[in-house]
């Protein structure tokens, strides 16, 4: 099949390119990209005037729950809900029952991918057995498998040994090491960020100090050991400080931030929503100015989602009690926008860069750029598009999002994977 794109603003990081043009996709290839491409009979013409045409986007932090989970999420169900936000890839956690930390369990995700999975799904293997932190799982064969990276996202690594040597052995794989930094001690069963809403609130508070302690800790090993380090969802301006010198001073280290760290504070705790909890927490203004900084400035590589869904009866306790976490693949893309793009506080092309060609870099998978011959991974946004966040229409079994009933523009139109359109206009065709 043949889909021409016709008439987006065409905007490809990777190549430095950003003007108004016609993609061709024919077969799993871009075919060309130019002005008044022609057409044949078997060719699906796509009118995306006004429209922003992209490289498809990668969200390379999601918790697709299985296996293990299935009640809060499935394979088929976050593949759709991917896709409907317009992405063409996911890394998936290996927070599963069982855990991802052998070579049977990540080939059965790539196989329930290929089976009912609408988008590409690379799974992530567990850094230690049973993502305890005490002993290396055999990566060797996690790679073999198809893992993209390790880690133990959800349990911080506590063992600073056992950190070096992931960081150490990955070196001869060339992949990352994707760290949750949390001091648990620090932690010590808080539920928000420690400051003066969690005091007025009544709330054990969980300081910045948990996240940052772990962020130098983990710059250092990669600076000893010369592996590849990646911070994932940073949240406090205190991270920042820390990455921007081992980044200067030449450590092999990236980092990502969340929409929901980026959009909202430890002040939308109030009203003790449930789906406000997320791990690290939501934190300062101070902090939240400082994140939106780093992405600008490039320090931020990347913008992932930390999808991670729960059931409703899950999240409908008390504050304490509730699981942390938001499903958030289905308003990643506008939220951002919304908050930033139209208010002119962050680019088009850092956007684009930070969700398409940086994941497709650091996991090293295919995607990323629009150049001719490369893989037809596409995602087309329309900036106009105004609507509500309606979490009963969510494609995604989780429906905790705190963002439900508010009004964003930006929503994605088009997702093509591999040359297949696989979401227009919100629906997903498969």
């Amino acid at each position: 099949m043949k889909i021409l794109l016709r008439g987006g603003r065409v905007i490809d990081p990777s190549q430095d390119l950003d003007k108004v043009a016609d993609v061709l996709v024919s077969g799993d290839r871009i075919a060309a990209i130019g002005e008044n491409l022609e057409k044949d009979r078997e060719t699906k013409v796509l009118d995306v005037g006004g429209c922003i045409v992209a490289p498809g986007f990668i969200d390379m932090h999601v918790h697709l729950r299985e296996p293990g989970y299935e009640q809060k999420e499935t394979i088929a169900t976050g593949t759709r809900a991917a896709a409907a936000g317009g992405f063409t890839a996911v890394a998936c956690m290996p927070n599963t029952q069982p855990v991802a930390d052998n070579a049977a369990v990540i080939a059965y995700i790539r196989e329930r991918a290929r089976a009912v999975g609408v988008v590409r799904v690379y799974p992530i293997g567990a850094l230690s057995k049973g993502s305890k932190g005490e002993e290396l799982a055999e990566i060797y064969d996690l790679v073999e498998a198809g893992a993209v990276a390790i880690s133990d996202d959800g349990n911080p690594v506590m063992n600073a040994e056992v950190m070096r040597r992931a960081l150490e052995y990955t070196r001869l794989f060339n992949i990352p090491v994707i760290s949750h930094c949390e001091d648990l001690n620090l932690t010590a069963g808080g539920v928000m960020h420690e400051g003066f809403v969690s005091t007025i609130l009544g709330l054990r508070g969980i300081p910045a100090a948990s996240e940052q302690v772990m962020v130098a800790r983990d710059v250092i090993l990669a600076g000893l050991t010369g592996g590849r380090l990646h911070l994932a969802h940073l949240s406090s301006a205190g991270s920042l400080h820390i990455l921007k010198e081992a980044k200067s001073k030449g450590v092999k280290v990236t980092a990502e931030v969340t929409p929901h760290h980026l959009c909202l504070t430890d002040e939308a705790v109030i009203g003790y929503d449930t789906t406000t909890k997320v791990n690290p927490p939501l934190r300062s203004e101070e902090d939240r100015q400082a994140l939106e900084e780093a992405l600008r400035d490039g320090l931020l590589d990347v913008l992932a989602t930390d999808h991670a869904p729960h059931t409703e009866e899950e999240k409908d306790v008390e504050y304490d009690i509730a699981p942390f976490g938001i499903s958030g693949l289905e308003t990643a893309i506008p939220l951002v926008v919304t908050r930033l793009v139209e208010k002119g506080r962050l680019s088009w092309q850092r956007l684009i860069e930070a969700w398409s060609c940086r994941p497709a870099s650091i996991l090293n998978i295919p995607g990323g750029s629009l150049k001719e011959g490369s893989i037809a991974d596409i995602t087309v946004i329309a900036p106009d598009w105004e609507k509500e966040v309606d979490v009963d229409t969510f494609y995604s079994l989780g429906k905790n999002s705190p963002f439900q009933g508010l009004k964003l523009k930006g929503w994605p139109l088009v997702t093509i994977v591999a040359g297949r359109l696989v979401m227009e206009n919100g629906r997903v065709l498969y």
